[in-house]
Order: structure tokens, then sequence, then C-alpha cells
């Protein structure tokens, strides 16, 4: 277990075990474990519609069948393209019914991104927000889609809500505008309600029992090791091994009564482990909301009271940002709030003080990765978390910190080094990338590619990453893809593209650019080229024109920790050697985690 592996166990909270026994079921057993001791209990709500466990479960049974009748079978691919709902929820639990492969897809992304991960992935299926129809259909010809269901968040409202949307007056016409998009006429698709109702097709695919342990349940895209996005192979045995892991971790959760609250985004490997594997392991009543606003969690708060909140820093910085503006009635609300666990990126100590005497809770950081399902160390829930470390172990997991030049070699206590994982929650490997997998997986050791140190008691403390992604407000950005933008300019003769520390985000995306002689280009134009090809957390809000060269080795590749080197020191002097932009070039949203971490 490594060098420091028991050291670690007397931290752990009373009640948390040093080993799990984890059951050998799909991640739909989850579910039908949870319908059997729960039905009656509720499991979702959504902008005031309840279900219930019983509920839910006919729902993904029916759901289930009617994806059969569409064709989907064992290993077929199921891309999801939603924001928390219920048509989430169902549409996961039933495919993986099914023996098909969940590909959780973020909404938000551009018709670039959509057609990179529908065609790598082959889904064949695709459940998408009405919101995000067009993106998809565009893309729809360069993928394998046979089938696009489309779902409406309206549509998930209770009956009283959507007949009142009906209504012809000024709210409901914006209220229908906010929770659904019209999709055009006669376009090729087949409505996320009709989905129950198809006939059952003859010889359809044939239904059995799937292999947990070998049988890949998501396939959830991340940079792994390089800036391409690439499908990690999570088995139902991974995310099964960290929901019960997890759920080890609050030994004081009360099955049946706990509320989640559900802000983190179900398309992330953290939202879907936490508010789907972890709320079924406890029984929880799941509160989903679509976005991360902080004005409607307020108003979540007062008329759910939850109990549970994981997130990541930005989202309780601004709750505490709301308490501070709007007083006593936002710290009552929060009061609710037991057990918060965070991700994504760094949780500062301060931020851990101020929460903890806003809401009296425990919020603590813990560290992971897609590759690891994605959970595997958190501070304890008790007197002996360390804020500023990403915390211990979880049960059954082994860390250990080995030198970046000789993997073979553990270095001891407080010496920097690569942090590598073993563990049942860590990934069979990359979809189609044998290459990728290899470099990652080592005698079933995950080389995380992040550099840390253990103390001698066994906390760790993220330092540095080998890989130059960025995580700005949790999400996970490779400066590739955006290089890649930059130098498609005609005005643009060089680009490279770095995080820089960011009080907010965390981090946040700076563009340092060569424009070519003769040419003219401004910070707004370019921000304003580079928002119409990427998400808006993709776009730089820091601009630097470059005269001197971008700094390069001899194999010439850019030296981005020169750049980051140069940046910090221009901050220090307060130098105006660069323009920068703080105003969102376009949507800028905190409420999801990087792709590939919660640490």
């Amino acid at each position: 277990m490594g060098r420091n592996g028991q050291a670690w166990h007397r931290y752990y909270a009373s009640g948390v075990p040093q080993q799990l026994s984890i059951p050998n079921i799909p991640v739909h057993g989850l579910l039908d474990d949870a319908v059997a001791r729960y039905g009656r209990r509720t499991a979702l709500v959504f902008l005031g519609r309840r279900t219930s466990y019983r509920a839910l479960g006919r729902e993904v049974a029916r759901f289930a069948e009617g994806l059969r009748a569409l064709g989907v079978g064992r290993g077929d691919r199921v891309a999801l393209v939603l924001p928390n709902c219920p048509q989430y929820v169902v549409a996961f639990y039933a495919t993986l019914r099914l023996g098909a492969v969940v590909v959780p897809t973020n909404p938000l992304y551009t018709e670039s991104e959509l057609a990179h991960q529908l065609k790598d992935s082959g889904a064949v299926v695709a459940v998408v927000h009405d919101g995000a129809f067009a993106q998809v259909d565009a893309v729809r010809g360069r993928t394998a889609l046979r089938h696009v269901v489309v779902a409406s968040l309206a549509d998930a409202l209770p009956l009283r809500a959507r007949l009142a949307l009906r209504l012809p007056v000024a709210r409901s016409r914006e209220l229908r505008g906010k929770l659904s998009t019209p999709l055009p006429a006669g376009a090729d698709v087949v409505r996320f309600a009709d989905v129950p109702r198809r006939p059952p097709r003859k010889g359809g695919p044939a239904l059995g029992p799937v292999s947990p342990r070998n049988a890949v349940a998501v396939l959830q895209y991340t940079g792994g090791t390089t800036g391409t996005p690439k499908g990690a192979m999570l088995t139902h045995r991974n995310l099964v091994a960290n929901a019960h892991q997890v759920r080890a971790w609050y030994p004081q959760l009360r099955p049946g009564r706990e509320t989640l609250l559900a802000c983190l985004p179900m398309f992330h490997v953290y939202g879907m482990t936490m508010c789907l594997g972890v709320a079924a392991t406890a029984g929880a009543r799941t509160v989903l909301l679509p976005n991360f606003d902080p004005a409607l969690v307020v108003r979540t708060l007062r008329r759910w009271r939850p109990t549970l909140f994981p997130g990541v820093p930005p989202m309780y910085q601004a709750l505490m940002k709301e308490a501070e503006q709007h007083g006593p009635a936002v710290k009552r609300a929060l009061r609710s709030v037991r057990y918060c666990i965070s991700g994504a990126m760094r949780l500062e100590p301060e931020t851990v003080d101020r929460f903890r005497e806003l809401t009296g809770a425990h919020l603590v950081e813990g560290y992971g990765l897609s590759e690891a399902s994605p959970v595997v160390l958190a501070n304890p829930l008790n007197a002996n978390a360390r804020p500023g470390t990403v915390g211990i172990p979880l049960p059954g997991t082994e860390v250990r910190i080995v030198a970046e030049d000789d993997p073979g070699k553990e270095q001891p206590p407080g010496e920097a080094g690569e942090l590598v994982v073993r563990g049942p929650q860590v990934f069979a490997g990359y979809w189609h990338e044998r290459e990728d997998s290899a470099a990652m997986l080592h005698d079933r050791w995950l080389f995380t590619g992040d550099i840390a140190v253990m103390s001698p008691d066994g906390f760790v403390t993220v330092i540095d990453r080998k890989r130059d992604v960025i995580i700005a407000s949790g999400f996970s950005i490779f400066p590739s893809e955006i290089e890649e933008v930059l130098l498609a300019h005609p005005a643009v003769a060089d680009a490279a593209v770095v995080g820089v520390p960011d009080a907010y985000r965390g981090e946040t995306v700076k563009a340092c650019v060569i424009v070519r002689p003769g040419s003219r280009l401004t910070e707004r134009s370019l921000i304003e080229y580079c928002a119409a090809r990427l998400t808006g957390y993709k776009v730089p809000k820091i601009v630097e024109f470059r005269v001197d060269p971008l700094p390069r080795n001899m194999l010439g590749k850019v030296l981005r920790r020169m750049l980051r080197d140069e940046h910090q020191a221009w901050e220090s002097s307060g130098s105006a050697a660069f323009e920068t932009s703080r105003e969102p070039a376009a949507a800028d949203p905190v409420a999801a985690p990087a792709a590939d971490s919660v640490g």
C-alpha cells in the first residue's frame, strides 16, 4: 500500500472502514437497490416536480424498452447531451440496463467539439436537450447516429407549471424561452416522451446480464496525457466501487433521509458519481439544478433544505458573496448544509474557514481524475482535515509518490514526485488508444501526471501538473485546442496559450500572440474570433501581443513554464506589457468541474 499506507487510517472519521467489500453489481443495480429499499421516498426534485424512487424505476424500465425498440443493444454507445434534469437520470440508467454505454456530453459544446466526441465514440443514439439540437443536427452526417432523441426541460415540470407556460402572457413567454427551444419544421427527431411508446422491435437486441468487472459503462471524455479528448473507459465495477468508497467517507449519513443539491453537471464524472452513484447508495433525495445560479441556489436551499452539497470552489465563494450582500436570510438558508466535498481546483483554507463560520458545515477538499471514476483522495470529515492538502486515500485505494525520472522509485515523505494510484475505481484504459493507455497504466497503477508530496502520515499536497492543462472555474482546458484556433487566424504568425492565476476562476486563459508583419489585430477582434469557434470558458481572457519570439526548446516546443513565469513577473511589477480582458467573451459558467480532475 505504499510506504505510508497504514499511517493515514488513523485519521479516518469514526465509522469509515479501511477496506470495502464492493458488491458485484452493475451501475443500474445501485438504482434497483434504492428502489427496493426506498421506493416511496422522493428520488428527484426538479423545479418543483418530485419523482419517487419507485416511479423513477418504472420510468427507467420503460425508457430502456423504448431504446431497445430503437435498436440499442449491448455495447452500443448512447450520447447524453443534456444538463441536469430528470431525463438525464432516466436515459443514463436505461442505457446501462440494456448493456449499452453512456457517453456523457457537455450540451454547451461547439459543433467541432460535438463532432469529435460523437464520431470518436461511435454513438448510435444521442439524447439531446432541445437547446443543443441545432449543433448536434449540424454534425449528424459526420457521425454514426441513427436516432436523435430530443428532450425539453419544460416537459419535466409539474403539470400545473406546464399548463402555466402556455398562458399568453409575458412572464410565460419568458419562461418558455428559458426552458425550451423550438425545433425546425420537419426535424428528424424522436421526442423523449415518445420513446417509451415505441412498439417492440421484432428481433431486437437481446437482453442479458453484464459482467460488472469487465463491461464498460461510461466513456468519459478527457484530455488524458495530451490535449486531444479521448474516452476513458469506466467499467460498472469502477463506478460502483467509487460510489461506495465515497458513500463510506460519510458514515454519518442517514439512509433515506438526506437531501443532495446537484449543481455539479452530471455529464462530468464528478457530478455523475456524487449526484447519481452516491445519492443512490444513500437513498438521498436529489434536487437537480440545470445550471449554477447563486440566487436560484439560495431559493432551493430555502425550499428543500439540502444536507449534502458537493461542488467546486467558485460555487462556495459565490454563495458566501450572496450571504454578504443579502444578509441573515441567506445565512439561515445555508445552515441546513452539513457536508461538502470540493474538487476540480484548489480550495483555499480561507474559503474553508469562512464557509464553516457561515454554515457550520464540513467543507473539505478532495482529489481525483476521470480515469479514477473520479475520487481518489479526500480530507476526513472530522477535526483531522488539513486545509491546503487534498487529503488521504479513500478506503481500498493505494497511493504512492514516485520519482519522475524513475517510476519504480518511491519518494520519501516530503519529496516531490508523480502521484500514482491503484484501486477498484481505476479505469480500464482509453477507447481505441492503446499507446495512451499504456502511458497511464503500469501494473494497474494509474500515473496521474500530477506532481505531489506526501507527508509522513499520508496527507497529499498537489504542487504542480506535468501536463499543461488549464483548470479555470473547474473546467479542463487544453492549450493546443485554443492554439489551433489562434493559428488559423490570417493575422497570427505564432501563438501559445497558458493558464495564469486568477483570484476567482483559479486559473484563466492567456494567449501570447505574434502578429504577422503588416497585419493589424486588436484584442477585441481576436477574442470575438475565438468566441465564435470555442466554448465560452475556453476563450482567452488575457491577450499579450509579443514582439519577441515565443520561448522554445531545441526541439521547437514552446516553453509554457517560461511564459507563466514572465506573466507572474509582470503581475508582480505592475507592468502593462500586455492587454487584458476581464469581461466574459461568451457564456462562462462555473457549474462544471474539470473534465479530468477533481482536485
